[in-house]
């Protein structure tokens, strides 16, 4: 990266009361350097740590700790903050703080400052090695990286208690390399054309059954935000999930059956650069629906005849002439093996592997584990992350950084 790579960019620089919070002052000088502006938000116990007079100092910015400046009235805004910034960086993270956001408990200027957030925030954890191994810190990152909170994991060594073990807080020059390499991604897909598909499909039996799946719709939209961040005009087909919340370039088309979610990927297809199909569509669906509830009747069992619904992949990739279509295949067993013959039959560019037999991936699961196979059968193969950052993968397999095109455009 260039020296000023981080020119024009405007940061939120949050600081909680850690030992590490040492470590802040070197991340904040970095940024400087590299002409980000920045503006330091800091918990009250995080002045125990270190002065607001060395932060405001290095960023020429006054430090905000409290809602109200007590001796000239002044309002400090979160809102405002929110709408300022394109980054918030919070580090350190403290057990603590980690807590307070992912709870959504606002009770200091940082908390707040973080639930008004439109832009991408990162955590850097640090703390120690007890404490980050509790199933309540364990679940409080999970939480966050589900709402799309970017974790930056701390590192292993000697900690201030005297143990050795992980609760580093990352190194600033880590730190920085992530803000540069968010910030390299921010517009590189402007001028794209998205399509994707989320979530299940349910299959009418009678107006108050269907047949459907537990897919939560979480991987799709996740893909949906992470894409329209990088500046790509994206179409978002998605069945029926209770997810709402958006980045306003997506474009959401709500849909219910296999059938329906066909229709509208066939109307928006042709105009888009490239198709990622993250939908658990139904195979099958009830041949007949009855258009009153079905009583409970006193025979043992009720037959259901079903038909085999379209297959949207086979048939977008059919049509797909330049686009690149990425499908995902979700696998019991035999996964590879099932995962190659599905590329080929259904002529994908590449396809997004995990298996249920896998804890930390599947349905309504927050975070996901991936490998992604090419055409030609090489697989880039992926630890356990938030579906945020899989998503962000996903992404740089099909439109890679370095080249800033689609990868492997047929």
């Amino acid at each position: 990266m260039s020296a000023r790579s981080l020119e024009g960019r405007h940061i939120v620089l949050g600081i909680t009361g850690g030992i590490a919070a040492y470590k802040s002052v070197y991340l904040l000088r970095l940024l400087v350097k590299r002409g980000a502006e920045v503006q330091v938000v800091m918990t009250p116990s995080a002045k125990e740590f270190i002065t607001p007079v060395t932060l405001s100092s290095l960023s020429g910015k006054p430090v905000v700790s409290e809602f109200f400046t007590a001796n000239t009235g002044e309002w400090h805004s979160h809102v405002d903050l929110g709408l300022w910034a394109d980054l918030m960086v919070v580090a350190p993270a403290t057990a603590s703080t980690l807590g307070k956001m992912a709870h959504g408990i606002a009770d200091n200027m940082l908390v707040t400052t973080y639930l008004s957030a439109k832009e991408h925030v990162m955590v850097a954890p640090a703390m120690d090695l007890d404490m980050f191994r509790s199933p309540s810190t364990a679940r409080n990152l999970s939480l966050l990286a589900g709402d799309g909170v970017e974790i930056i994991e701390p590192g292993s060594g000697e900690l201030a208690s005297g143990l050795t073990g992980k609760g580093r807080m990352a190194e600033p020059e880590e730190i920085v390399e992530r803000v540069e390499r968010f910030f390299s991604k921010s517009g590189s897909l402007a001028g794209k054309r998205i399509l994707i598909t989320a979530g299940p499909t349910f299959e009418n039996i009678d107006p108050v059954r269907f047949i459907g799946n537990y897919s939560s719709g979480k991987m799709g939209f996740a893909l949906a935000d992470a894409a329209a961040s990088r500046g790509a005009e994206v179409a978002l087909v998605t069945g029926p999930v209770s997810l709402r919340e958006l980045h306003p370039a997506v474009r959401r088309i709500d849909v219910v059956s296999a059938r329906d979610m066909l229709a509208r990927c066939l109307e928006e297809f042709p105009g888009c650069d490239c198709a990622i199909l993250a939908a658990a569509v139904a195979d099958y669906a009830p041949a007949v629906v009855a258009d009153r509830k079905i009583k409970r009747e006193k025979e043992e069992e009720m037959v259901v005849r079903l038909v085999r619904n379209p297959d949207i992949a086979a048939t977008l990739g059919s049509m797909k002439e330049s686009r690149t279509l990425v499908g995902f295949a979700l696998e019991t067993d035999n996964e590879r093996e099932n995962a190659l013959s599905k590329m080929e039959r259904k002529n994908l560019d590449m396809i997004v592997l995990n298996s249920l037999r896998d804890p930390e991936a599947g349905f309504m699961k927050d975070t996901n584990k991936i490998d992604i196979i090419s055409r030609d059968g090489q697989t880039c193969s992926f630890p356990a992350k938030s579906k945020r950052m899989v998503a962000e993968d996903i992404l740089d397999a099909v439109f890679p950084p370095e080249r800033g095109q689609m990868m492997m455009r047929r």
